[in-house]
């Protein structure tokens, strides 16, 4: 029996170990890895249900005994961008020089489904221990701009209307995050537990359409359209869950930064060489029962993006003034300057730490449990970072979320959640021609089912 097991574990693993492309949806984290917890926004940092629940606290996997999770997301994020307005003569020299469209333009971003598989296994140790692996995508971007034109400067007085949002054809980026936690858990009491994930992370990149940034890149031949690169990289999850009173359990969970190895191929488009490190993370959280069949959960996550220079810096030092100059304009020229694209203070996309509250209700009624939530937190991007955003609009704020369990028999059980991410929209002025505003919008739903069985 344990040979079969762990033959079914094997080929589980291989068919999960190559990543959808997905753009998660606060900022590029998922809202929530566990089904039962997407059923309640992502809530449950203090109350963990399956073995995916590793995601978000280790030290809900002890709770769940011998067991296994099978499933798939499937996701579908709506992207557009609006720009109004220019494009201005006459540039100012030295900086990048163009202007979104030929006067008014709107692109959606094509690829609007993605298939995110999911799997987890728990081994019990003894009665107060466990081991389990949990796979899963954290989180990604993706766009595909195709269409649309750019009126750009050619470095020897001449301006152009070139096909592409930056007048290099189709434009966007693709990249996937995935997890493999081995996870550790111990009851510390019957009411206590702790846990540890050790996390093998990978991920997976590309980015194309960006050839006329090249002078304002310290590397232009591994700026855009090199195919995908990846990067990988090792770090931990640390968790702990405690019912601090009959009937309210606390939870809380931390992830430090985790160093990746650089995207060689994309090392003139991402500051430091072609660094994109996973940003620190925390969350805390409660769950209350509601008198004899309800619980209430709420969590806060903070998530660090400003760990990571890649994501976090600003777009400035291509403006005037910056720290990147551009000593010849045109292909074949590159940055100089730390500020440059790909430099040690390379410009990047701007974004800001993302703090979410997520509150999520269960109730059990018979062999159904039902589950609600709502989430919010304001999206990461500033209006002043809108053009280079284009690529990564990353604007949702709130997720309405539905879900239930349907237990089969003592030992299985089929899991459902929904996910609807209203639009958002965030306008601001073209770093590269003033007179010219675009708009980023997104809306994002979610369908995702799984099926688990008690071992």
């Amino acid at each position: 029996m344990m040979r079969v097991r762990l033959k079914f574990f094997s080929i589980a693993l291989l068919a999960f170990a190559f990543p959808a492309s997905v753009w998660a949806t606060n900022g590029y984290f998922s809202h929530g890895t566990s089904i039962a917890e997407k059923g309640m926004a992502g809530a449950g940092v203090a109350y963990s249900q399956d073995t995916l629940a590793a995601a978000n606290n280790p030290a809900g996997m002890v709770w769940q005994g011998a067991r296994y999770d099978i499933g798939a997301a499937v996701f579908g994020p709506m992207r557009e961008y609006k720009a109004t307005g220019g494009p201005t003569p006459g540039f100012p020299s030295g900086r990048p020089t163009f202007s979104i469209g030929d006067g008014d333009q709107s692109i959606d971003s094509d690829n609007e489904a993605f298939l995110i598989p999911q799997f987890g296994y728990n081994w019990v140790i003894n009665d107060d221990s466990t081991v389990g692996v949990s796979v899963f995508g954290n989180g990604g971007m993706n766009t595909e701009y195709k269409g649309g034109t750019a009126t750009v400067f050619d470095g020897v007085g001449a301006f152009n209307v070139l096909p592409g949002t930056y007048g290099d054809g189709t434009a966007g980026v693709d990249l996937s995050q995935l997890f493999i936690a081995t996870t550790y858990a111990a009851k510390v009491s019957d009411k206590t537990s702790w846990g540890v994930s050790g996390i093998i992370a990978y991920q997976r990149f590309e980015a194309k359409g960006l050839a006329n940034f090249s002078p304002f890149s310290s590397d232009p031949s591994n700026l855009t359209n090199n195919d995908h690169d990846t990067a990988t990289g090792i770090g931990i999850r640390l968790g702990f869950q405690t019912e601090i009173s009959p009937g309210v359990r606390f939870g809380a969970a931390y992830q430090p930064e985790i160093d990746m190895s650089e995207f060689d191929d994309y090392a003139g488009l991402f500051a430091e060489d072609g660094d994109f490190d996973i940003p620190s993370n925390f969350t805390v959280g409660l769950a209350i029962d509601v008198r004899d069949h309800g619980v209430l959960v709420v969590d806060l996550q903070q998530i660090n993006y400003e760990d990571v220079p890649a994501v976090s810096n600003s777009i400035e030092p291509l403006t005037p003034g910056g720290s990147c100059t551009a000593p010849g304009m045109g292909p074949g020229g590159s940055g100089v300057g730390d500020g440059c694209l790909g430099g040690d203070d390379g410009a990047g996309f701007g974004w800001e730490d993302m703090t979410v509250l997520k509150v999520g209700y269960q109730w059990q009624d018979g062999d159904m449990t039902w589950r609600v939530g709502f989430s919010t937190g304001d999206q990461p991007i500033p209006s002043s970072e809108v053009v280079f955003n284009i690529l990564a609009p990353g604007v949702v704020e709130e997720h309405i979320t539905f879900g239930f369990t349907k237990q089969l028999d003592a030992e299985s059980a089929i899991n459902f959640a929904a996910m609807y991410a209203p639009s958002v929209s965030v306008d601001g002025t073209n770093t590269f021609d003033t007179s010219q505003e675009i708009e980023l919008e997104m809306d994002q739903y979610e369908l995702a089912f799984t099926y688990n069985r008690r071992l």
